[in-house]
């Protein structure tokens, strides 16, 4: 088996339909299975997927186990040589899922891959980050974003100063779609379900690196993210009235004390300001 596609669903089942159909469609010439983890959606997502695409794996969680611990379900289970997560907001096209195995193959000291994100429109999402300082959080959903210095500092983590062309070691890659070498994760192991939801992308990454194992942009492959930003930004009172945004900031806590004080895996320098 070359690659295990994992979709995570959360009561996402008219998405989660079109991400199938795209793979479907895509016939990607691989040895490849498909895993379905459902977190509790109760939406009727299960028979959707027995009924429309019996041939893939059905996971049923009893429990909303959140980003990392659904993964997790799917990572236990696949039998592929590298192992994909991906949104159910992903539409692949075609020889995108070929290239990203073909460069793992090419590279073994390679343990991760992402390709661009694009939105519907065409236009490039931000898919790849140098790790977080401690501020970067509160700029990215602040006015203090907007400033001079605010901008600049989140230009950085963005890596607008540096533009890949072609394959490009990053720090980490967003969760919503990358391909992981099984043998890495093995090593690295499974997503620390401390992380409900976000952080669990960049903890991973980290961890990938402190391993001794590469993460890698790959700006000529793509595929189609009908992303929609939930945390909130703007004013004080809308950022920690907003549900999903007070998950961010308890996961960016979780996460910043999980290394404070340690060494960038990349750079050796610890957290800062």
């Amino acid at each position: 088996m070359d690659l295990s596609i994992i979709v995570l669903n959360f009561k996402t089942k008219r998405l989660l339909r079109e991400c199938l159909r795209s793979i479907r469609f895509a016939n990607p010439q691989l040895r490849y299975e498909v895993i379905v983890v459902d977190n509790a959606s109760g939406d009727g997502t299960g028979e959707m997927v027995h009924a429309e695409f019996p041939e893939h794996v059905l996971i049923e969680s009893s429990t909303n186990r959140g980003y990392a611990g659904g993964n997790n379900l799917g990572l236990a289970a696949a039998k592929g040589r590298y192992v994909m997560i991906m949104n159910p907001d992903i539409f692949v096209k075609d020889g995108v899922l070929e290239q990203l195995v073909q460069h793992l193959d090419a590279h073994p000291e390679v343990g991760m891959v992402g390709p661009k994100l694009l939105s519907g429109d065409g236009s490039a999402q931000d898919s790849h980050y140098r790790f977080h300082t401690m501020d970067v959080p509160v700029l990215r959903r602040t006015p203090l974003g907007r400033t001079a210095w605010g901008s600049r500092k989140i230009d950085r983590f963005l890596m607008k100063d540096a533009q890949p062309t072609g394959p490009t070691e990053v720090d980490w890659l967003l969760g919503g779609a990358f391909v992981a070498r099984r043998e890495a994760v093995a090593e690295v192991g499974l997503l620390d379900e401390r992380f409900f939801l976000y952080f669990d992308d960049v903890d991973w990454c980290r961890r990938f690196w402190e391993k001794g194992w590469k993460v890698v942009y790959l700006p000529h492959v793509s595929l189609i993210h009908l992303h929609q930003r939930q945390s909130a930004e703007g004013d004080v009172f809308a950022v920690i009235t907003n549900p999903v945004t007070r998950i961010h900031i308890r996961s960016a806590v979780q996460y910043f004390r999980k290394y404070w004080r340690k060494p960038n895996p990349r750079t050796g320098e610890p957290i800062r300001l």
